[in-house]
């Protein structure tokens, strides 16, 4: 089968759909041809039109973007216009079996929208937690979803919800039960064989031997709830004496840096938080071995960052401030109310019960195993894209693509 992703944004530190990408590239690349069609978005080594490279077995090909003035600022700083991308839909989504779109409210989702329904080539859909219409240019979010979102939703084959959630929220946009598909995000255990030495993040970064981490990693962008975490650590250490932890907030800045610097000032905490700016994956493994607690009080969909502390035995705690998974609570971690009190107390009793704490790690280590390994997520997906030609192929009388 001939498979293209498209993705608006594929550099590797810009979070989970690009992971999720790279990794399903990856597996899929094993059984099928496989194609990637990004942008240069965050990717100056790519910042001519077009630049193709093999990438784990399959291909990716860089667009630059264009009106690069427009993509830096407000709302279409999100678009990630490409003229050369379009040009290569036009020309080439034919040679395809299937498409399959990483992206929501973007360019590239209305360009091979347009092109599939013209050409009559079956499309997947995937928003990784984007449906729901949160934090700023609400507004504006609604207005495309009326030109255009519900026009992505209704023509897509298929739909990929990586939760119950989820796909009550695709429900909710008027996605017929028929086409949406349940597959929950995966890991390649193979990256997890051979761990960093436990100590070394702490040794890179000069934080003493007996100090438990907790640890936030991922974008620092307010709709994280990075605030929430703050004020709720800064509880848990003033009023549960829990004074021999660290609070280590790692990723790179995505607008909100300075207020939460300010943030952890006003609240007293200073000597008990540590932002290390973006990690690169060796040390994010080491951060991971080295954490006691892994926390992310915020998010939509399926953070892979959820997988990535199983797999090295960290325990997660997290809220329902956002989505949630309903593997999580009482068998990998705690799940609370999004309230600072609940989530402090859930804190301080994972990292001051090291019987409790090694129950869950040895839990999250089995999860990963049993449910969530890249090889059996990726045949649900190869099944989804068989299924969706096969049906494409019957109603256009077998023409092949």
């Amino acid at each position: 089968m001939r498979i293209l992703q498209v993705i608006p944004v594929f550099s590797d530190p810009f979070g989970g759909p690009v992971a999720v990408a790279r990794s399903i590239s990856k597996e899929l690349a094993k059984r099928h041809e496989v194609t990637v069609y990004t942008t240069t978005a965050l990717d100056s080594r790519h910042d001519f039109d077009p630049k193709e490279e093999e990438v784990n077995g399959y291909r990716v090909i860089y667009f630059k973007r264009t009106f690069k003035p427009l993509c830096y600022t407000g709302f279409f700083g999100q678009l990630n216009l490409s003229s050369g991308m379009m040009k290569a839909v036009k020309e080439n989504l034919r040679k395809f079996d299937i498409v399959h779109v990483h992206s929501w409210q973007q360019f590239p989702d209305i360009m091979v929208h347009h092109y599939a329904t013209k050409y009559g080539i079956p499309y997947v859909l995937q928003v990784h937690g984007s449906l729901p219409r949160i934090m700023a240019k609400q507004r504006l979010k609604w207005i495309y979803d009326v030109f255009f979102g519900y026009k992505l939703l209704r023509d897509a084959s298929k739909v990929i919800a990586l939760s119950r959630v989820e796909a009550e929220q695709y429900r909710h946009m008027g996605v017929p039960e028929e086409k949406i598909a349940v597959i929950p995000n995966g890991i390649d255990l193979s990256e997890y064989a051979d761990l960093p030495p436990k100590g070394s993040f702490k040794k890179k970064f000069n934080i003493q031997d007996g100090k438990k981490i907790i640890l936030y990693l991922g974008r620092i962008h307010e709709s994280k709830g990075i605030d929430f975490l703050i004020k709720a650590y800064a509880h848990m250490i003033k009023t549960m004496k829990c004074d021999n932890t660290l609070l280590v907030i790692a990723g790179p800045d995505d607008g909100y840096l300075t207020d939460a610097q300010s943030l952890v000032q006003s609240s007293g905490a200073s000597d008990s938080v540590l932002f290390t700016g973006f990690i690169n994956s060796k040390d994010k493994l080491a951060a991971f071995v080295d954490a006691d607690l892994f926390v992310t009080p915020s998010f939509y969909g399926f953070p892979v960052t959820f997988l990535e502390a199983c797999a090295t035995g960290t325990p997660i705690a997290t809220t329902t401030l956002g989505d949630t998974l309903e593997w999580i609570d009482g068998n990998v971690g705690y799940v609370t109310s999004p309230k600072c009190y609940d989530l402090a107390k859930a804190m301080f009793k994972l990292i001051s019960n090291d019987g409790l704490r090694k129950t869950f790690s040895r839990h999250c280590k089995e999860i990963v195993k049993s449910e969530f390994p890249l090889g059996r997520v990726v045949d649900k997906l190869e099944q989804v894209y068989t299924s969706c030609w096969n049906n494409c192929a019957y109603s256009c009388n077998n023409q092949v693509f």
